[in-house]
């Protein structure tokens, strides 16, 4: 009996003990790939000139105090004498890039050098290099530098089409500055758009990164780049367990552009846009959410030259699914400038499709909107509403149409989440002249129906869903 229940005992230990050697043994190993590809990845540190007066901040002046004031002395011991000479003093800061082929380009981010004087490159093998920036590109967040040395380690890049979810990858970098620091971890998700960029559909992965691995190659387990660690999302500024990375299709696109024209050009459609969701989906007669909501139609565009119209839902851009407004961005910027493509539209619960040619995007000052800080005005939903003074049109970019919010009460409107200061551009799909044409369509809305109305708050245009509830 005793041998029976020995054996037992055994057999039931030396099965755990197989499965975990099972499951240590379907973990990869990493220090093959470390040794391989390791030496194509390089350290980056770069040197920025901050001018200063004397010892204060950069336009900050020590006031002028009378002569007995003891508030001058204590200006003086801090900052110095007033009428100092101007100081410049160099800061510096740390990244990482890889090498991309044997004749010396390196690939980083555009944050890593934005402002040098100086960029450093040092290899893990000691040597060091003075960089030539060939040209970068703050939209996407790529940056393409060029060392002049011989024996060159590269890497390979990968085909990012074929990149899946719950894949190991691994990040080489300089995190804090210690050099060739490599974490692992898998991919969390793909083609995932943040709020702060619109041309990038960035890989999210659970790989520690951190302030220094910025510019550093992802890899997978065959040794190919399939991105850049460009960004973590963080309350501390540290690694919580969300990092991102640029796709190398979109970093190869614009390295190409780079270093035969040394800038980047991308498609313009000229509209700004919103998410659809389910309430807003209903409102515009569509079964399902889905597209980008037109809210405004810059002047002289493309989109207004193609007939777009505000309320229109673009769900397909040049044969490509607009699922959320976030690929319609990088579905634009993809497209070559001068190109006829068609854009299907659902207008007023119809499909339609228009014919658009797709201009160069301008840049980030052709496109500067103003941004007011005072707020707008708005009525039997609520609401009580203004015509636009010429003052305000002035400062909220509005040459036509819209009412002021004056005061939101208990109602329908505070339930659509409209608030005082905001413009009302658009009611039920009927564009909003004025004050009296407000009120006369708001008393002929219909009950119980989730209704579209596009109002303007500060700067940017966001559609919202009313409902007036049955009596």
């Amino acid at each position: 009996m005793f041998f029976t229940k020995y054996n037992k005992l055994m057999v039931i230990f030396i099965s755990v003990l197989f499965t975990q050697t099972l499951h240590a043994a379907s973990l990869p190993n990493f220090t093959e790939l470390v040794e391989q590809v390791g030496p194509a990845v390089v350290n980056i540190s770069t040197t920025q000139k901050v001018k200063t007066h004397g010892n204060l901040p950069p336009g900050v002046e020590i006031p002028d105090f009378p002569e007995d004031s003891p508030w001058g002395e204590l200006f003086k011991k801090f900052f110095g004498e007033k009428g100092a000479p101007s100081e410049d003093f160099n800061t510096q800061s740390l990244g990482s890039g890889f090498i991309i082929d044997e004749s010396g380009y390196v690939i980083t981010n555009n944050h890593v050098i934005r402002d040098a004087e100086e960029v450093i490159v040092r290899l893990n093998d000691r040597r060091e290099f003075k960089a030539e920036i060939i040209g970068s590109d703050p939209r996407s967040d790529v940056a393409l530098l060029k060392v002049e040395a011989d024996d060159l380690p590269a890497v390979k890049l990968a085909d990012a089409e074929n990149l899946k979810v719950g894949e190991w990858v691994m990040a080489i970098g300089s995190p804090f500055g210690f050099d060739h620091s490599v974490s692992v971890g898998v991919v969390s998700a793909i083609g995932r758009n943040l709020p702060s960029e619109n041309y990038v559909p960035f890989i999210q992965t659970d790989v520690a990164i951190n302030p220094g691995n910025s510019g550093g190659p992802l890899f997978n387990l065959d040794g190919e780049v399939v991105g850049i660690n460009s960004q973590i999302y963080s309350r501390t500024g540290g690694f919580m367990g969300l990092s991102f990375a640029i796709p190398m299709k979109v970093a190869v696109e614009v390295v190409e552009q780079l270093k035969n024209k040394g800038k980047v050009t991308r498609g313009w459609l000229g509209i700004l846009i919103q998410d659809v969701n389910r309430e807003l989906a209903e409102s515009f007669g569509m079964k399902q959410p889905k597209g980008a909501v037109v809210l405004r139609i810059l002047d002289d565009s493309p989109a207004s030259k193609a007939g777009f119209k505000v309320g229109d839902v673009v769900v397909d851009f040049n044969g490509v699914s607009i699922n959320r407004s976030s690929d319609l961005p990088i579905a634009v910027g993809s497209t070559k400038t001068g190109s006829k493509v068609k854009v299907k539209v659902i207008r007023e619960g119809k499909s339609k499709t228009l014919n658009v040619v797709i201009e160069e995007l301008p840049s980030e000052e052709e496109l500067a909107v103003t941004k007011p800080d005072q707020p707008a005005k708005l009525n039997r939903i609520g609401a009580t509403v203004n015509d636009l003074t010429e003052e305000q049109r002035n400062n909220l970019n509005i040459q036509k149409g819209g009412v002021y919010v004056q005061k939101v009460s208990k109602g329908p409107a505070r339930e659509a989440g409209i608030k005082s200061g905001d413009v009302i551009l658009k009611l039920n799909s009927i564009d909003i002249t004025d004050a009296k044409q407000f009120r006369s369509i708001v008393k002929k809305l219909p009950e119980g129906k989730a209704l579209p109305i596009l109002i303007q708050r500060r700067a940017s245009p966001i559609f919202l869903v009313i409902k007036i509830k049955e009596e």
